[in-house]
This record gives structure tokens, C-alpha cells and sequence, in this order.
């Protein structure tokens, strides 16, 4: 599969707001189609907004105004996928006392179409995940996190894809290292490959499925001082991924970061904060040329 042309754009929108810019499609000959990708990531069990008080998010985020502008996006635009980077579980006290439950059922509910999961997904152990996991009417990505043997064997998958208005949209997840980071008995046997060459095979898979947009959702974080991996060096370091969609740092994003891959080509890096605060959303404009050639663009 070729490298597509890309040209940018994308928002952040708050999730307290309806105000919403519009995709305008240019005529052309060939046939158009536009995927809206619609994005969270640390939401951390905020099911309410925060307090009209509190003192940085005054009445920001909750899962009610959330709702509410996505459905007003899918009222707008035909093609639309809703995904999540993971950390859903772990904040407020609705994850002490539901165990995860009342999260999945309520993604369920928004109509996410892919999650993967973060380090604070594995708080409840593995029962824990799985018994909420029941729950949730979509599939989790999770390539780097080997689970055979554990509770959660088969519950989730390295890949997955979505067909939309004849597209094929192909997802994949990869994990941040949990040794160090959660506690031994919470992952059991689980254990953790690299994600670098996790992803390259994931990419390889989705690109021998004839995927015409490639999507890592990634609990890595955007960036670190050290050589941890992060969702830059992911970028950096594979090639056939379009869009990285980030978690963990918590990093809020104006537009997303573009990153040069291993062929030279742009990889899109974004990650809108956490709580829920913020919703994510870029624009993919596909035109299918021929069934040899496909030319893929962010609408400007």
C-alpha cells in the first residue's frame, strides 16, 4: 500500500461546548469519503462533570455532555468512529464501588467502537477487568500485552477493523510496560512485548486486509526525557501508521504532532488531556482513485 498525501486538519473540542466547526467536502471526480475519528483517552471513572467551583475545569467534561456532542457530530458527518486510549477505570469513587461496571456500560451506551487499556484498567486485577469487560459492547486492542493464561485471555485482540461507507479502518493497541508501574498481582502472567514490534506487525496485518487507514490507540504516553518508548519514538521508529491516538501522559493537544516515519512520511501523533475534559476529532478524506490507488488526506 502506497503513502497517502496528507493535508491537516483537526480540533480539540471541549467537552463542556456544542459550538462545533464544520467539513466542507470539495467537488472532485472521484469518489470521496470523509471518516470522522472522534477520540478520549484517561477518562479515570469521571462520569459527572467537575464542580462549577473547581478552581481549573470549572463544569467541564461528564459523560452526559459528552453524549450530547457526539451525537450532534454523527448528525452531522455520515461516517463516524469513536475510539479510547485507555486508563478508563480509577478516580472517583463510581470505580470503588462499580468495579469498572457503570464505565463500560456507559461507553456502551456513547457507541464506542474500540477501546485498549491502561495501566489503571489492570487496578481491579484481571477478574476485575474481565468481569467489567462483559459489560462493554466493543472490542479491545491490546497487541503488546500477552494474556494466555491469565482471566483476560481472549478478551481482547492485537487488532481489529471497522468498515465504514466502504472503507476499511484498521485499529491496533499497544500498552505501556506495567512491571514497576502496577502491582505484580494485579497482571499476573501477563506478559509485555515491545511495542515497536508489536505495532510493525500489527501494521503489516491490516495492511495485507487492504486497511485504508491504519490507527494505533497507544497507553505509551506522547513523550519522555529518558528512551522510554513514547508515541513519538512509535512514530519514529515504524512506518505505514497514520494516526497515533495517545494516553497515559495526560498530554493536552491544541492539533496534533506530525512525526516523520521510518519512510520519511507523516505520522499524526494527538492526545486530548484526560477526565474527559476534552473530545478529539480529525477528518479523513479518502478518495479512491481505482481499486490499485488510494489517496488518503486530512480535509482542510
Amino acid at each position: 500500500m502506497k503513502r497517502r498525501r496528507f493535508i491537516k486538519n483537526s480540533s480539540v473540542i471541549a467537552a463542556a461546548s456544542l459550538t462545533l466547526p464544520s467539513v466542507v467536502l470539495k467537488e472532485r471526480n472521484q469518489r470521496v469519503k470523509c471518516i470522522t475519528i472522534l477520540h478520549t483517552n484517561d477518562t479515570h471513572s469521571n462520569i459527572d462533570p467537575f464542580p462549577e467551583n473547581h478552581a481549573k475545569y470549572p463544569g467541564m467534561g461528564g459523560v452526559e455532555k459528552r453524549f450530547e456532542l457526539i451525537q450532534q457530530i454523527r448528525s452531522e458527518q455520515e461516517h463516524v468512529i469513536l475510539l479510547d486510549a485507555g486508563d478508563i477505570f480509577q478516580g472517583t469513587p463510581y470505580f470503588n464501588k462499580y468495579g469498572g461496571i457503570l464505565e463500560m456500560k456507559l461507553m456502551t451506551a456513547l457507541g464506542y467502537d474500540v477501546g485498549t487499556m491502561g495501566n489503571h484498567d489492570f487496578d481491579g486485577g484481571l477478574e476485575g477487568f474481565a468481569k467489567a469487560r462483559a459489560f462493554a459492547d466493543f472490542p479491545f486492542v491490546c497487541g503488546n500485552y500477552d494474556f494466555k493464561n491469565t482471566p483476560v485471555d481472549g478478551l481482547t485482540a492485537p487488532t481489529t477493523m471497522i468498515e465504514k461507507g466502504g472503507l476499511k479502518i484498521g485499529v491496533f493497541g499497544v500498552g505501556v510496560e506495567l512491571k514497576g508501574l502496577v502491582p505484580d498481582v494485579k497482571f499476573g502472567e501477563t506478559k509485555y512485548l515491545s511495542p515497536i514490534e508489536v505495532a510493525q506487525d500489527c501494521v503489516r496485518e491490516l495492511q495485507e486486509k487492504n486497511c485504508d487507514l491504519i490507527i494505533c490507540l497507544s497507553h505509551l504516553g506522547y513523550s519522555y526525557e529518558t528512551d522510554k518508548i513514547s508515541d513519538l519514538k512509535l512514530a519514529q521508529e515504524t512506518k505505514g501508521i497514520h494516526l497515533i491516538i495517545g494516553g497515559h501522559t495526560h498530554t493536552f493537544l491544541e492539533e496534533p504532532t506530525e512525526v516523520l516515519n521510518l519512510d520519511g512520511e507523516i505520522t499524526l501523533v494527538n492526545q486530548v488531556g484526560w477526565a474527559g475534559i476534552n473530545l478529539g476529532r480529525i477528518d479523513f478524506e479518502i478518495e479512491k482513485k481505482s481499486f490499485a490507488r488510494k489517496d488518503l488526506m486530512i480535509v482542510q
